[in-house]
């Protein structure tokens, strides 16, 4: 009890917009601690303090402020100091997640699931005696997760095996790089799919570029779709791999602490070829610090759907008994002013500059007088939605044909990188289909048939190639990418 009132007391202090006197602040925590003690003399039930504390009166306490301020126990705490580093524990395999499915597409080299034998095509049918056929994919997300922090029985299945194996899998720390895809998407136009900015983003980013060309490229498409930011000095480091040496990249302004700016080095060496940058509702924090610096200054046409719009600092604060709060104590704003945060609720844009700093939805300017969108997030310059899904799409995507039909063809074939799916092999897919109780019309597969062929070719690659080869694959059908590399003309 006497640790929880510790970390209750460092936190208030934390938060109080103007410091009370030393009296009235141990009064108020006093009538806390009075609170508790009446619940844990006269409750019906036990009162687990911890479970008092961290899980209500601090966190509802942090509510008040704002969605983003919050409160982590030891265990929490621990594990945002995990996530700093580009390491992640698991088992090293890649897999495709279908309701009550799943079905392993690649195992990484050096991993524990390569080492256990888990090869492309098996279906692990449960994880610590749980059936997976019984899970929604929500469910089976969540239970994978669980299953990479401690060591796992897996139950297994191999195509054309009616023996099922039974393994056990340590998961270990693996280096989980922030440059997930690298390739070209036609000679002279590189590709890069970010999915995190980390420590090493800048890196690796740079050392992508070079090898798909450097400075030869006549273009780049760099894809931050959901991926959802990291460290601001990462998204610092490659906003300024395209800006001229002296620009702004970010402003930060908060109610309790100088204005500040983050300019591009002066010993910076940009790369000069084309840009797009890919966006989605998804795209959050340092990936809009990118998009919104390369937007402002005319670098790069931003392309896809508005963005998250999450732009606050978030500082965090170690507290006694190893917990911690991560407290939102200014904002970040795009080189024209924008601010990247969306409002929170309608009275912030009452409360205006003198408090939340956030502006309103006003018209800003890029450095050659484009008008750009302020009210928080990133407004692409040319919005394109996914193709919707058609009915025979959805069926052939929630049944999993793709990945089933492929595993069991690699039983039997071998590929290599010049593989193509001819209509003959188009023609044995409908008939499987068919015996699988899917069955087209006419129509549906003449207006689809394009779409089934990448997709097939896609999955088969995954499992036999890699699903790096697959990405590339379906890349080429990709109308948000498509259209990234059109902006580029």
């Amino acid at each position: 009890m006497r640790r929880i009132a510790i970390t209750l007391l460092a936190a208030a202090s934390l938060w109080a917009a103007t410091p009370p006197d030393d009296a009235a602040l141990e009064r108020d925590v006093k009538r806390v601690i009075d609170i508790y003690s009446i619940m844990e003399n006269n409750a019906a039930d036990p009162v687990n303090p911890e479970q008092a504390f961290y899980q209500g009166a601090i966190p509802g306490l942090l509510r008040k402020l704002d969605p983003h301020s919050v409160f982590f126990d030891p265990g929490q705490f621990e594990q945002l100091k995990q996530m700093q580093s580009s390491t992640r524990k698991g088992f090293g395999s890649v897999v495709s997640l279908l309701p009550g499915r799943v079905i392993v597409l690649q195992a990484l080299p050096g991993t524990p699931s390569a080492r256990s034998g888990i090869s492309p095509g098996d279906e692990i049918l449960a994880i610590n005696n749980i059936r997976l056929d019984r899970l929604e994919l929500e469910q089976l997300i969540e239970l994978l997760g669980q299953a990479r922090e401690q060591p796992a029985n897996l139950v297994v299945r191999r195509p054309g095996n009616a023996r099922l194996m039974e393994l056990r899998l340590t998961p270990e720390e693996m280096q989980s790089p922030s440059v997930e895809r690298a390739f070209l998407l036609r000679p002279g136009i590189g590709y890069l799919r970010v999915g995190s900015f980390d420590e090493a983003t800048g890196r690796e980013i740079k050392a992508a570029i070079e090898k798909l060309g450097g400075r030869r490229l006549q273009g780049l498409v760099l894809d931050l779709r959901n991926n959802p930011g990291g460290l601001v000095t990462a998204a610092v480091e490659t906003a300024s791999l395209f800006l001229n040496p002296g620009q702004t990249i970010l402003s930060i302004r908060g109610r309790k602490s100088a204005a500040q700016e983050e300019t591009v080095p002066g010993i910076a060496q940009p790369y000069t070829f084309r840009m797009s940058v890919l966006v989605n509702a998804k795209s959050a924090s340092a990936s809009e610090i990118v998009a919104g610096a390369l937007q402002d200054h005319d670098r790069a046409v931003i392309v896809g759907e508005p963005s998250f719009g999450k732009g606050l600092v978030q500082s965090v604060f170690p507290l006694s008994s190893g917990t911690g709060i991560a407290l939102t104590t200014a904002l970040y704003y795009t080189p024209s002013g924008r601010s990247i945060q969306k409002p929170l609720n309608a009275s912030d844009y009452e409360l205006g500059e003198a408090s939340s700093h956030l502006n309103a939805d006003k018209q800003f300017r890029t450095d050659k007088g484009r008008t750009v969108k302020g009210g928080g997030g990133i407004t692409p310059d040319s919005v394109v939605y996914p193709a919707a899904p058609s009915r025979l799409r959805a069926a052939l995507e929630a049944s999993g044909s793709f990945v089933s039909f492929a595993t069991e063809y690699l039983a039997t074939h071998k590929v290599d990188p010049g593989f193509t799916v001819t209509p003959a092999l188009l023609d044995q897919f409908q008939a499987w289909l068919s015996e699988h109780r899917i069955q087209p019309s006419f129509g549906e597969w003449a207006a689809e048939r394009e779409f089934t062929q990448v997709r097939l070719k896609a999955e088969i690659f995954n499992q036999a190639l890699g699903v790096d080869k697959g990405d590339e694959v379906e890349a080429l059908q990709d109308l948000q990418i498509l259209k990234a590399a059109e902006a580029l003309q």
